[in-house]
């Protein structure tokens, strides 16, 4: 398995560059705020993935909203690809096989700890941002069980539209989600995808 090679000093310098890019090439970032997080528990923070900026976006919520440690599963070609992920908690199976099974098991020992925070993308891979449903991949359920299930669970949505504006404007929809004592892989993407579609109402609500 890959592992995360936190450095506060290249965190601390792509923090900036991350909010240089957002002013550089987005007409505004807004995200919705009405959640509480929970200091005694660990986040487990579901997202839609269908663009580059994805992580970005999540590492800097985490500044702004969350305050834990960060810790995104991402796929071993973009470990190797985008080297900066491992300084920002990003881990990675190397291979096929057992090492994906030994990868999901230690995403879910990260839940144990309430400093921490686990970014998943359910979908596993890029997806246009039109599709009208979120997949989920059935590993996230091999998370979920690894852990000692305290942990809590937020919704995230993020959503894209140019308007009047050179530059696109976007948007993230939070939600935390109470889980029930016994979540199924079915259940769990249910509830993610009324999320989902609650925020594309509102967002195309949205006139200027």
């Amino acid at each position: 398995m890959h592992q995360p090679r936190k450095n506060s000093i290249v965190q601390q310098v792509f923090s900036w560059y991350i909010d240089y890019l957002f002013k550089r090439d987005f007409s505004s970032y807004i995200y919705t705020t009405d959640l509480h997080v929970k200091e005694e528990e660990a986040i487990l923070l579901l997202s839609n993935h269908f663009s580059w900026w994805d992580g970005f976006v999540m590492v800097y919520l985490n500044k702004k909203v969350f305050k834990k440690q960060f810790h995104v599963l991402v796929t071993g070609e973009d470990y190797k690809k985008q080297w900066f992920l491992k300084y920002f908690g990003g881990f990675a199976p190397e291979q096929k096989g057992k090492d994906v099974v030994e990868t999901l098991l230690y995403a879910g020992r990260l839940l144990d700890d309430p400093l921490n925070l686990v970014l998943l993308f359910p979908q596993g891979k890029l997806h246009s941002g039109h599709v009208g449903s979120i997949t989920f991949e059935k590993g996230i359920m091999q998370v979920l069980n690894a852990s000692k299930k305290k942990f809590q669970v937020v919704f995230s949505a993020t959503l894209c539209d140019y308007f009047n504006q050179r530059k696109p404007q976007m948007r993230t929809y939070l939600k935390d989600w109470e889980a029930e004592e016994y979540v199924s892989l079915q259940l769990l993407k249910s509830e993610y995808n009324k999320h989902y579609d609650h925020a594309l109402k509102q967002q195309s609500k949205i006139a200027l």
